[in-house]
């Protein structure tokens, strides 16, 4: 039992560093979400070229970190496998197409982070849970082939629109 508040400590100071990460966005520019993978580039030129090159591997470790998804949900939003995974980790860079789908990710992430005023567990938890207006599917799910609908359904919700 005298562990049990450590525990809620470490919990409570993980969910605080995640938020102070999706906080920092404010004021920085549009692509703010980057800091989600741990990239600090203010410009997006700066951030095609990063895709041109592939993302490091490092890059997929941040967005779990500070997301916070199961694997396979962050697996699934990526659309990458668990091999390609693994065979990414022994060459530390993802492909420009799979660190365009990381980047995409980040991107769903962060604005549902917004929707929910930063609380990442709200943001978490939406997008793990089937949606009406997604036709039942969870945005996760859905973002496999509709990302756009998904940032577009969050924006309609952020600004009070029935969906």
């Amino acid at each position: 039992m005298s562990d049990e508040p450590g525990l809620k400590m470490n919990i409570k100071s993980k969910s605080v560093t995640r938020r102070k990460v999706l906080s920092s966005r404010k004021g920085r520019s549009g692509n703010s979400y980057i800091l989600l993978l741990g990239l600090d580039v203010g410009h997006t030129p700066a951030l095609l070229e990063r895709i041109k090159e592939g993302l490091g591997y490092n890059s997929w470790e941040s967005f779990i970190r500070n997301t916070d998804l199961r694997k396979e949900d962050a697996i699934n939003l990526v659309q990458i496998s668990s091999r390609t995974l693994a065979r990414r980790r022994e060459e530390g860079r993802l492909h420009p197409d799979e660190s365009d789908r990381l980047i995409r990710a980040a991107r769903i992430f962060g604005l549902t982070s917004e929707l929910f005023d930063g609380d990442v567990d709200s943001a978490r938890k939406w997008l793990t849970e089937a949606q009406p207006a997604l036709g039942g599917s969870t945005p996760i799910e859905y973002a496999e082939v509709g990302a756009r609908e998904v940032e577009s359904l969050i924006g309609r919700l952020e600004h009070g629109i029935p969906s």
